[in-house]
């Protein structure tokens, strides 16, 4: 008769036969030997895992709310004090609010950007501070000539929560400004948008716009930076080849949201070519000064007058 499976061994040992059975004290060591495996596997378990959640903790902090401020500086043209200025006034605004702060340098990038314009770095600059800070939710581009004017508001409920988004969205908006053929999308929705940026009266500007950190961030900056782009010889560099990518490219404009001017980039008073209502006004939460960038930092008292302004508002909150 054949069995389905081998029959067990009696548990009785015939006299004569050799026991394959261990000695009681071999069968004790070993014991002793799987107990002690065990617990430093577990040991080693536990290690680790505290250190990876600190790794992940130390990653999280880097911003903490989830938001990286990127700032490009050219430390060859800007004098020391401007920089410094710039540099207190973001740090102030990442403290108050658990955000972090990315500053470069426009010759960081010299040779990625090559022979176009050093206006360009912008957009290495934001790939290399979202491969630095890979946890963060949001990465904020804001111009050297800029200030954080409205300290005590943060950028997560003055744009970034959903309903305030869904609110500010401009649809059905013309990209370049009044009437141009291609306009944001009319049913877009706030969990499809991946950059916020604004307009003036010419079109989008680039100086100050918002990015989340998901894949279409890297698309997105790989795709602005084609050395087609760079090389073509577009007279608002950068910023044009961005208005161009928006008209010809659906699947860029599909995620992108335009919000009002004041909201996110505020011209000052002696600036020209803000949009409608895109003048800054006291309680804003940012003012730039795109004539700094041609008339050069030293010249730029106006700059200058608003950071003593800025300065007065920390003191007294």
């Amino acid at each position: 008769m054949q069995f389905a499976l081998p029959p067990r061994k009696s548990p009785h040992e015939l006299p004569g036969h050799h026991s394959t059975r261990l000695p009681l004290y071999r069968r004790k060591q070993l014991k002793t030997v799987a107990v002690i495996g065990i617990s430093i596997f577990a040991f080693l378990y536990i290690l680790s895992h505290i250190f990876s959640s600190s790794s992940d903790s130390l990653s999280a902090s880097a911003g903490t709310a989830g938001v990286v401020i990127v700032t490009v500086l050219d430390r060859q043209s800007f004098s020391e004090g401007y920089i410094s200025k710039i540099i207190a006034n973001r740090e102030d605004y990442a403290k108050r609010h658990g955000y972090t702060n990315f500053f470069a340098s426009v010759s960081d990038y010299k040779e990625a950007v090559g022979d176009a314009p050093k206006s360009w770095a912008l957009v290495p600059t934001m790939r290399h501070a979202l491969a630095t800070y890979p946890k963060a939710k949001y990465f904020f581009h804001m111009s050297p000539h800029a200030l954080i004017m409205n300290p005590t508001t943060s950028l997560t409920s003055h744009i970034l929560d959903q309903k305030r988004l869904e609110s500010l969205m401009m649809k059905d908006a013309s990209i370049v400004p009044p009437n141009g053929i291609i306009k944001t999308f009319p049913h877009l929705k706030e969990q499809n948008t991946d950059l916020v940026i604004t307009q003036d009266s010419e079109g989008l500007r680039s100086t100050s716009f918002i990015l989340k950190n998901r894949e279409f961030a890297r698309f997105f900056l790989d795709l602005w930076f084609d050395p087609l782009f760079r090389s073509y010889n577009f007279v608002k560099a950068e910023t044009h080849a961005l208005d161009h990518i928006l008209q010809w490219h659906p699947t860029v404009l599909a995620r992108m949201a335009l919000i009002p001017q004041r909201t996110l980039n505020a011209y000052s008073k002696d600036s020209s070519g803000a949009s409608p209502n895109g003048t800054y006004r006291d309680g804003d939460l940012i003012i730039s000064f795109p004539a700094c960038d041609k008339a050069g930092t030293r010249d730029c008292q106006e700059f200058h007058t608003y950071y003593e302004q800025w300065l007065k508002k920390v003191k007294g909150s």
